[in-house]
């Protein structure tokens, strides 16, 4: 078979629910204890997915067919696990949930493998923006139907939350602050009185769609980006807000970029040679600029755009197709101007910012002795 005969990949992306459908599978089995009402795991099961079983392997009270007797759950959000056991908490007790934080800190990650968790799928999703209508948060109508019959059960287009109403699973609402404020508050009546009200089809039964039990909503939201809308003082009380922070401990975030970067030049069709010395030395960039001080307790000027994680697996990911796909010199060499291309994505005078940082810190850590920040900083000429 020659490369152009090579059939393509089914999907790029496989959502958590399947991805991790061995795992939830167990959990079901494992963990036996009481459940939320609608809810595919225990509340204890769904923080176990989510942040992994810490090494430890976990048993089934008994064997099933198709069960491992044991097994490992990884863990797949790096973060506190007081933030994970709240969220939980709080869909528990079928109030929303709002993840708020800036850009790149898996926040719709933690969506969507709660989401999995919880009832099974993360499927239930609505993307906001700024032309994202009310449609999209109650129902529309398919026209040709209409146009037939008249409003009936059958001409009625659920939305994604009006599905997860009826279900009583978890929908989904990305970046909920991008949409128009009216549209954001056709959710405060769906949060309060949990039914959705649909006029065209009165005098009927299906006038009126409540809420089954398990129904909860999550929404993601930047607060920092451009072009955001504020929620009203009404919306916010409907939802319980947990901040999505970067993450604080170094080498685990070291360790998310590696595993991240190494799946995304997998999925390119290529194998991952980047060294871990030039992974540790783009992390600690990205934590240096990002918090304004280096890991020595040097000062350095913030640059406007967020040096997220997720920033930093995208950098990663292209070194590692760069060093497969067109080798030729050393992968360190590239990382200045991938770094540079990070920077100026929303303010250029953050390329200076980038040059202060490469006339402190890396030339310091040059000056100590170190082979490869000496070597990043004979590469400043390519930052011009």
């Amino acid at each position: 078979m020659t490369l152009t005969e090579q059939p393509a990949p089914a999907r790029q992306i496989v959502p958590a629910e399947e991805r991790y459908a061995d795992e939830l599978t167990f959990l079901a089995a494992q963990d036996t204890g009481p459940r939320p009402p609608g809810w595919a795991l225990t509340p204890r099961a769904v923080v176990t997915f989510v942040c992994g079983s810490e090494g430890a392997e976990l048993a089934l009270p008994k064997r099933r067919a198709g069960l491992p007797a044991k097994l490992v759950i990884a863990p797949k959000f790096v973060g506190e696990r007081a933030l994970v056991e709240r969220c939980v908490v709080t869909l528990a007790g079928e109030r929303g949930l709002l993840l708020t934080g800036e850009p790149g800190t898996a926040k719709s990650m933690l969506s969507e493998l709660l989401s999995a968790a919880v009832c099974g799928t993360s499927a239930l999703t609505v993307q906001g923006t700024a032309g994202t209508t009310e449609d999209a948060f109650r129902y529309g109508w398919n026209y040709a139907l209409l146009l037939a019959q008249g409003p009936t059960p059958q001409a009625l287009v659920d939305s994604p939350v009006l599905s997860a109403m009826r279900t009583g699973r978890v929908a989904r609402v990305e970046e909920i602050t991008r949409c128009l404020p009216e549209v954001q508050d056709a959710l405060v009546s769906i949060l309060s009185d949990r039914r959705v009200s649909v006029p065209e089809l009165t005098a009927t039964e299906d006038a009126l769609v409540s809420a089954a039990p398990g129904f909860t909503v999550i929404a993601t939201a930047n607060l920092r980006d451009r072009g955001v809308s504020e929620m009203s003082a009404a919306l916010k009380r409907r939802f319980n807000f947990e901040t999505v922070a970067p993450i604080a401990d170094p080498d685990a975030e070291a360790t998310l970029v590696r595993r991240q970067a190494v799946a995304a030049v997998q999925r390119a069709g290529a194998a991952f040679g980047v060294d871990d010395s030039v992974l540790d030395a783009l992390v600690t960039v990205f934590r240096d600029l990002r918090s304004g001080r280096s890991s020595e307790g040097w000062d350095v000027e913030r640059p406007g755009t967020v040096m997220s994680t997720a920033e930093a697996v995208q950098v990663a990911a292209s070194l590692g197709v760069a060093a497969a796909y067109l080798p030729g010199g050393d992968v360190l060499d590239l990382l200045p101007g991938h770094l540079l291309g990070v920077v100026r994505k929303d303010d250029p005078a953050d390329h200076g910012r980038l040059l202060g940082y490469w006339d402190g810190p890396v030339r310091r850590r040059a000056e100590d002795g170190s082979a490869m920040w000496r070597r990043l900083w004979d590469l400043r000429g390519s930052l011009r």
